[in-house]
């Protein structure tokens, strides 16, 4: 079976203060699984996520993927299986069209424009011109055309960074509809780090907790959300709950 990413006792400080931001963090994440990595703010989630891209550093520990060391592969090599999406999207100098191309341009491969515009049309932008610029875009449209154009880069691993926290109800169903079904055809890894605890439950088949600096939980969604194992995992669901389900 082939091996998936793998976080080895790691942590991390603020660089500015020095304080832990989490420690010990140990956890594995397979091939077409779904991740909710949950937990308060300031816990460290983003920073996570980011030092599993390798666009950030780990003072501690290590992670591997395919049963290798980061230390055991290029960058871009990394960066092309394992991806990041941010919450706030960069779009790139250009055009709709010269965003949705940067995969093929990086990978120097043929631009697959029928699977382009289907995840387009998938995210309700069947009718967005790609010739407009992207800077044009609405904070909505930027997010999704970001998340098409990292889908175009065909990941193993997909870290997704609130990124449909800024879009309307349906834009969100739509875009959980198509992260769901781009697992199942490519057994995409996804790992979501999201405050929308439905999101969590529905879209997610385990839960990851980050509370006081470490990893509190780490089970199946419907476990965690049915009876927590900690006392981390009832207070943050208790807070959540009195949050009308976001924390």
């Amino acid at each position: 079976m082939k091996q998936g990413l793998a976080l080895s006792s790691l942590m991390k400080q603020h660089g500015e203060t020095g304080r832990t931001l989490f420690s010990g963090i140990t956890a594995e994440a397979a091939a077409g699984e779904s991740v909710a990595l949950l937990g308060g703010s300031g816990q460290g989630k983003s920073t996570l996520l980011r030092i599993l891209a390798w666009l950030d550093s780990a003072d501690g520990g290590f992670v591997a993927y395919e049963g290798r060391a980061r230390s055991e592969w290029k960058p871009a090599d990394w960066r092309r299986r394992i991806c990041y999406v941010a919450q706030q999207p960069v779009m790139l100098p250009g055009t709709v069209e010269d965003n949705l191309r940067t995969a093929s341009r990086l990978h120097r491969t043929a631009f697959d424009e029928p699977q382009a515009r289907r995840c387009m049309e998938a995210l309700g932008l069947g009718g967005l011109a790609w010739s407009k610029k992207a800077g044009d875009l609405s904070g909505g449209e930027k997010q999704r055309t970001a998340l098409v154009r990292s889908l175009l880069l065909r990941p193993e691993v997909l870290l997704l960074d609130e990124v449909t926290a800024s879009l309307d109800p349906g834009s969100k169903s739509a875009a959980e509809e198509l992260l769901a079904a781009w697992r199942r055809e490519h057994g995409t890894c996804q790992i979501w780090v999201t405050h929308d605890l439905r999101q969590a439950r529905e879209a997610c088949s385990r839960v990851w907790l980050l509370a006081d600096g470490a990893l509190q939980e780490d089970r199946p969604s419907r476990a965690f959300f049915e009876e927590p194992a900690t006392e981390a995992g009832r207070s943050f669901l208790g807070a959540a709950a009195e949050g009308e389900g976001e924390a």
